[in-house]
């Protein structure tokens, strides 16, 4: 068992939490290294406190005595195995995320038309990220942010990046909007409801509801306009439609498609491609891609530019697909 953190509640009460390790070598290279890491926490502590950081917030937030077994464990260990995208959609997007999604497009109209107005951002597509990236708010992480940043910044691997990232999620606890101890995410660093970085906190998040703090913990309005603002800003078109499911009739080869390859709607009628249900699309002058994920005989798909804005959140033609799928079945 090895002692990971003590940290102050209130008037000086010390508590202690611990952690059994499941990989012995493991828990033996962490013990170890207590001093190593001890003295680069000291070291950010006094990097943060000169960029003017508050000193007793930068305190109590790196209060950690060694790296976090399970932080590092999960970033060795992330799964190497590929889904189609038909097992993919399975997934992500179940019968019950789109009843759900459903539930709070209606219950959240009013919010949502006021987003709308702010920043003209499809809300279907916004509660498209929301459900895909937290289940609607259910599933935020477990993780303390400093705890996982800190770690994988000592740890190594992509260690300028998480060293970055560290240093932003300083900047907001020194703004106040959270505390220390309520700044949970993924074992990543990947924060609150919309699962942002905190780069991405701090370039997107807002205050929609007007209490001085941008909440994307536990504050809904915050939360979905913060997506909004991140998708505006990477300039969605409140005009144009993300995508949508096609038919191909005729042989079009992998190669003639993908996201780079743009036609107009027209020069791909001409190569046997249709709406849907067969028909005609309506304009022929909108440029679009279309994408096939699972290859020949597989769903098909036009996408316009908003696919691409997507893809900024998560660059992931899977991802982008889903969003829009389930955006399109809750509104």
């Amino acid at each position: 068992m090895i002692e990971r953190r003590k940290f102050l509640i209130g008037a000086g009460t010390a508590v202690t939490t611990s952690v059994i390790l499941s990989d012995s070598l493991l828990t033996k290279a962490i013990a170890q290294s207590t001093a190593g890491y001890q003295a680069f926490l000291k070291q950010i502590q006094q990097q943060a406190v000169q960029q003017g950081f508050d000193a007793s917030i930068m305190k109590r937030a790196l209060d950690w005595s060694v790296p976090n077994a399970k932080v590092i464990q999960l970033d060795r260990k992330q799964p190497e195995f590929t889904m189609t995208w038909a097992q993919y959609y399975e997934k992500v997007i179940s019968p019950t995320k789109i009843s759900q999604g459903k539930a709070s497009y209606q219950s959240l109209q009013n919010t949502l038309s006021q987003i709308w107005k702010q920043y003209r951002v499809d809300p279907r597509i916004v509660l498209g990220i929301w459900g895909i990236e937290s289940a609607y708010g259910k599933h935020t992480g477990k993780f303390n942010v400093i705890d996982s940043l800190a770690t994988l910044a000592y740890e190594g691997r992509r260690a300028k990046f998480f060293k970055s990232e560290l240093m932003k999620a300083l900047k907001i606890l020194d703004s106040r909007d959270i505390a220390p101890e309520k700044m949970l995410g993924s074992y990543a660093g990947a924060m609150g409801q919309p699962q942002f970085m905190p780069s991405a906190y701090l370039q997107y998040a807002v205050d929609f509801s007007g209490t001085g703090q941008r909440n994307i913990w536990t504050n809904v309005p915050d939360v979905l306009a913060s997506i909004a603002n991140y998708l505006a800003k990477c300039g969605w078109k409140a005009s144009e439609p993300w995508g949508q499911e096609i038919t191909i009739d005729g042989n079009l080869s992998q190669g003639q498609i993908g996201r780079k390859n743009i036609k107009t709607l027209a020069q791909w009628q001409a190569l046997g491609v249709r709406r849907r249900d067969g028909s005609k699309f309506s304009t022929n002058s909108v440029q679009g891609a279309v994408i096939r994920p699972d290859g020949e005989g597989g769903q098909a798909f036009m996408v316009y530019h908003n696919f691409n804005v997507i893809r900024r959140y998560n660059p992931s033609d899977y991802y982008a697909l889903a969003v829009g799928l389930l955006g399109d079945a809750v509104g």
